[in-house]
């Protein structure tokens, strides 16, 4: 089994990405979209992105990360992923999935599944314009108003040269409403050659169970339940037979401070208590200790408060 941690723009950043990856369970991760418009960008965004340039490709606890880049335009794109992967990403992943109205208003993300042809001229000059060795996968969704469309576009992508495809089983209209519709992947499988990944709504192991069962995929992409569940991923091993890791609150928390230290570093000020509530946020569909948690800092803005919250909570 193959277990990917997702991009998740606003969430999963290479600060959560660095300390999910110390919890460990995950094989590979993807870097929030980087957005190509029609300049060539310098390499401080790349690196602001996906700091783990800097470390080979991977992240301090040494998972290698996919740079994922988005845009529409093939010429720019290409130019882009060939300045990219001078500076030894593990690989390029490239964004058909993204929802947001102003990505899609000019071309960009899930816009893209409404015209196939471009989505294979698009992968075909970023594998043109990088390294053989590189690898080269794209993400999609099931389509944009329908799934009408989601043969074609996946077998576009395999067309341009894409090595690997990740669905999100949901189409651009669905939002991230539940359900993910994991009864389409198969038909996607079966459409094409390379590899295929089963992404959306995969919170619990049997959530997991069920997503490899309907999609037939062996390789799941975690997104917000890794986040809410850091031990998702070695839970989701340990129940198909594997050797793992179990991760309780008290195993948590010093990832949390971790977490925390990290903002404090990489991140403005205005972000910082705002980014340790939305974690908590979400881990308290997981944990119950994580509620008591979230209604302690909730209300703190000042750093320093929130430090001393983290302390006290870890000599408890």
């Amino acid at each position: 089994m193959t277990l990917l941690l997702a991009p998740m723009e606003g969430l999963l950043d290479f600060v959560l990405r660095d300390v999910l990856t110390r919890v460990g369970g995950v094989d590979r991760c993807v870097s929030e979209f980087i957005r190509i418009t029609d300049t060539l960008l310098p390499d401080r965004v790349f690196y602001r992105y996906l700091p783990e340039l800097h470390h080979g490709g991977r992240t301090l606890a040494g998972t290698p990360v996919r740079a994922q880049l988005l845009g529409s335009d093939p010429v720019t794109m290409a130019d882009n992923a060939a300045h990219l992967a001078a500076l030894g990403p593990e690989g390029i992943d490239l964004n058909f999935g993204c929802p947001a109205k102003v990505v899609n208003r000019h071309g960009g993300g899930a816009a893209l599944l409404k015209e196939p042809e471009r989505i294979a001229t698009l992968v075909a000059a970023v594998r043109r314009a990088v390294p053989a060795h590189l690898p080269v996968s794209a993400k999609m969704r099931l389509g944009f108003n329908d799934t009408s469309l989601a043969l074609e576009c996946a077998l576009a992508m395999q067309a341009g040269g894409a090595c690997e495809i990740v669905v999100h089983a949901r189409t651009k209209l669905d939002g991230y409403r539940p359900p993910a519709y994991w009864e389409q992947i198969p038909a996607i499988r079966a459409a094409v050659s390379v590899p295929v990944v089963a992404n959306g709504e995969i919170w619990t192991v049997q959530d997991a169970q069920r997503c490899r069962e309907v999609s037939g995929c062996d390789a799941l992409m975690l997104g917000r339940g890794m986040v809410a569940d850091p031990g998702l991923a070695w839970a989701i091993r340990a129940a198909d037979g594997a050797q793992s890791v179990a991760v309780e609150w008290p195993d948590v928390l010093p990832h949390l401070a971790d977490f925390w230290r990290l903002v404090c570093r990489d991140l403005e000020p205005r972000q910082r208590a705002g980014r340790l509530k939305q974690w908590l946020n979400l881990m308290r569909r997981r944990f119950p200790e994580a509620e008591l948690a979230f209604q302690q800092v909730r209300t703190l803005t000042d750093d320093d408060a929130v430090s001393a919250w983290l302390q006290a909570a870890q000599r408890r």
